[in-house]
């Protein structure tokens, strides 16, 4: 029979799981004030060319469509959470894509990724405290077959395979790009921007850590 730690913890997972979803409905349909009640008001959105508060994010992201027509979406996967008390952490499984002219050649960009989040119940509530993306695949589709953009390699060399056409498409429409994105080659090397994310996650959990964002 389930001890009533366990079911507690149950309800905390599925009221995780359920804040992750509402997250990207919410955010790519632009519905800005369902949005932020995923949040707590302290919370922060770590993106690849995006460094700011949830806040700052939902202008930028509302500046880059009205000015350069970005058109990003994502797709969900499944979601590992774990729950320590009024604290948890989660990685979910997802697909960042967005659709871009490339000197008129119309592509989509797919980039397999994560979602690392720092999660925190307060009053009875989960919120979001901090999320960064974590980078894993990357592919540039032309939308019409026999076509392909000219890229200049040299912008491309300048970031890791993992997230080198996502980091083409931010910097075409005019922005920066981080060049060391958490990624997938950085597992099990120390000191990598991956391996510090797990460990500020572990930390976070552990009761170590006052503030994520500080």
């Amino acid at each position: 029979m389930a001890t009533d730690t366990t079911t507690d913890t149950t309800i905390d997972v599925m009221q995780i799981r359920d804040l992750i979803e509402r997250w990207v409905v919410y955010r790519d349909a632009f519905l800005w004030d369902d949005f932020r009640k995923v949040w707590h008001e302290d919370g922060v959105m770590i993106a690849t060319w995006s460094q700011s508060t949830y806040e700052e994010f939902i202008q930028n992201t509302e500046t880059g469509k009205r000015d350069h027509g970005l058109w990003y979406m994502h797709i969900l996967g499944g979601s590992g959470i774990t729950v320590e008390g009024s604290r948890a952490k989660s990685i979910t499984k997802m697909i960042i894509t967005q659709r871009i002219d490339l000197d008129g050649v119309l592509c989509d960009m797919h980039n397999f990724a994560r979602h690392f989040d720092f999660w925190e119940k307060r009053e009875g509530r989960w919120g979001l405290v901090r999320r960064e993306t974590i980078c894993d695949k990357d592919q540039l589709i032309p939308v019409t077959p026999g076509e392909a953009p000219k890229l200049d390699k040299a912008i491309l060399e300048q970031y890791p395979q993992e997230y080198q056409y996502l980091a083409y498409g931010i910097r075409y429409n005019g922005y920066p790009c981080s060049a060391d994105v958490p990624r997938y080659s950085g597992k099990g090397v120390p000191g990598s921007s991956l391996e510090r994310l797990y460990e500020k996650g572990d930390a976070w959990l552990r009761g170590e850590l006052a503030d994520p964002n500080a």
